[in-house]
């Protein structure tokens, strides 16, 4: 246990955790949505988006998030990049619709100007940022359509041009900066009518926070600061549970709204107005919820579609925060445990998938795990599912959401929840079962999940017990008769597997493995029951590369009684 936190409270004893039920919109709602974005393009609709230009901007709040130096050198040379895909400026009205949806956002938000300011002085980087800005007001300054008025890009977009306004405002040309200035109150007033319609969850919560943005930036905002503040506090409510994980349990959803209420809190100090209580409530749930995902490196762990999330942005966006607590334990409504024992680190999907609405890259990834110890990640999930681009297109994608692609177990090659063909989690875990104990120099964690119960008859179990040194894991992955007995007719296959992390070498014995960690530490894996392989796996960083490795397969099978696999992970020095 690290001494951050050593006197973090924890709730012991027995939950469940229910995945709600309910489709990803019914078809009023999309018919509903679709008539509204239609009228985008009648007169009312552009008659409500005029009115006086702001002279300048209020005050330029800081972005915390370090730049990318190789998508800003990128941008130097006269292209942009984004998860090895390549687009030249040239090009970019031609080819912009085929790229994957990131790669648009990206462009609309204008979030590479983080990207140019990382590798450019204001003076260097101006002409790029006039040049793109030109071109994109030529396209889409005065056409309301999406993705580029979607309205989570058009509030990232608003925050991006404050936040790096002396690269896009510091011409001398009147015309070419009244232009942007009317695209910026235009922005400004979409978002007037466009935040309550954005889908509930992250989209809705980045959404009124631009709006509120614009409030405090650009001038006659004191109604608009109302009703801003308003729908802020409710999106909040709506999107982050009250234990400060995200609804899509998604570790990058929950690290966008950081990062934009961050901002959002900079620009009312730059303003020198209080802070509304509820977004600095908000930072304090969130926050901590977040680095509860972290390993000894310092980056975030590989869950519901994320890659290895840098050390460097997760302490960008701590400092930002302002917060300055202990990493959550455990978050039943978020769905993480944490277990920390002296330089080692155990987290645990405890919990449902996400509902249907916040699905779209969601993974079956119950009862997975990862473990650290110090830098060394040993265990792990491949990841990157969300991360689509040129290393990551979108048939890996949908095979990084399945269960085999994570550190748990997988029977007769089916995921514990199903990916349907239009990318949606389908039916499969409903219900997660938790048990968590201090016992006697180890934390014991005992969890349960009904993903395989209505196909197979099956209940998957797994116990893990860490040592309080963090020197030994012990596991047990136990699959129950539960259900119809018909459904439990002969032997079921089923595999365990367990990636292993960056270089780790894995050498078959008699009864396991010998793991061999790139420092020269190792570790050796032993088993009770199945039989083990050593084959190829990957795991994908937080650009979208996949990067090789290995994992070990346990293979087995479940007679109509039930199975039991017990495992072993200790340090051998």
């Amino acid at each position: 246990m690290t001494e951050n936190e050593r006197e973090a409270p924890m709730e012991e004893g027995r939950a469940l955790m229910v995945r709600e039920s309910g489709p990803a919109a019914s078809l009023t709602e999309q018919l509903a949505e679709l008539f509204y974005k239609l009228t985008w393009r009648t007169p009312l609709h552009k008659m409500r988006l005029t009115g006086k230009l702001p002279p300048r901007l209020y005050a330029v709040p800081d972005d915390p998030m370090p730049g990318d130096r190789s998508r800003g050198d990128a941008l130097r040379m006269g292209r942009f990049l984004y998860r090895g895909l390549q687009l030249p400026f040239d090009d970019v009205e031609q080819e912009r619709d085929r790229l994957p949806s990131d790669f648009q956002n990206y462009i609309h938000r204008f979030a590479w100007l983080r990207d140019l300011a990382a590798v450019t002085t204001r003076a260097q980087g101006t002409e790029i940022a006039e040049r793109l800005m030109n071109e994109w007001l030529d396209v889409n300054g005065m056409k309301v359509t999406e993705p580029a008025w979607r309205a989570d890009n058009c509030a990232w977009r608003f925050v991006n041009w404050a936040s790096y306004a002396p690269f896009i405002l510091s011409s001398g040309d009147l015309i070419y900066r009244s232009r942007v200035l009317n695209a910026v109150a235009r922005g400004a007033r979409h978002l007037d009518r466009a935040a309550q319609r954005a889908p509930e969850g992250r989209h809705r919560l980045v959404a009124w926070a631009g709006l509120v943005a614009a409030a405090l930036l650009i001038p006659d905002g004191k109604a608009r600061k109302v009703v801003g503040e308003a729908g802020l506090e409710k999106a909040i409510a709506s999107a982050i549970f009250p234990d400060g994980g995200i609804v899509s349990r998604s570790p990058l959803a929950l690290a966008e709204a950081i990062h934009m209420l961050s901002i959002l809190r900079d620009a009312y100090h730059k303003r020198k107005e209080m802070v509304p209580a509820f977004i600095d409530q908000a930072l304090e749930r969130a926050v901590p919820a977040l680095t509860g995902l972290a390993h000894g490196d310092g980056g975030l762990g590989a869950w519901q579609g994320a890659g290895v999330f840098p050390p460097d942005e997760l302490q960008a966006l701590v400092k930002a925060s302002g917060v300055r607590a202990r990493p959550a334990r455990q978050a039943r409504d978020w769905g993480y445990q944490r277990v920390s024992a002296s330089k080692s680190v155990l987290l645990l999907d405890a919990a449902p998938p996400p509902l249907a609405r916040e699905s779209a890259v969601g993974c079956a990834s119950t009862l997975a795990f990862e473990f650290s110890h110090a830098a060394d990640r040993i265990i792990i999930n491949c990841g990157g599912a969300a991360l689509i681009g040129k290393h990551v297109p979108l048939g890996l994608s949908t095979g990084l959401r399945s269960t085999a692609a994570h550190s748990t177990l997988c029977l007769a090659d089916s995921n514990s929840t199903s990916i349907l063909p239009g990318g949606k989690l389908g039916r499969g875990v409903e219900e997660v079962e938790l048990d968590r104990r201090e016992v006697e120099n180890a934390t014991r964690i005992e969890a349960s999940h009904d993903g395989y119960q209505r196909a197979f008859g099956f209940v998957h179990r797994r116990l893990l017990m860490l040592r309080g040194d963090g020197m030994e894991l012990r596991g047990e992955d136990m699959l129950l008769p539960a259900g119809p007995r018909k459904k439990r007719t002969g032997s079921t296959p089923f595999v365990l597997r367990f990636h292993l992390g960056d270089g780790i070498e894995a050498q078959a014995t008699e009864n396991g493995a010998v793991l061999r960690l790139p420092g020269g530490g190792m570790w050796q894996f032993r088993l009770t029951g199945g039989g083990l392989t050593v084959e190829d796996s990957l795991w994908v960083d937080a650009h979208g590369k996949p990067h090789p490795t290995v994992q070990l397969v346990v293979a087995g099978e479940a007679e109509a009684g039930g199975s039991s696999t017990g495992w072993l992970l200790k340090h051998m020095g």
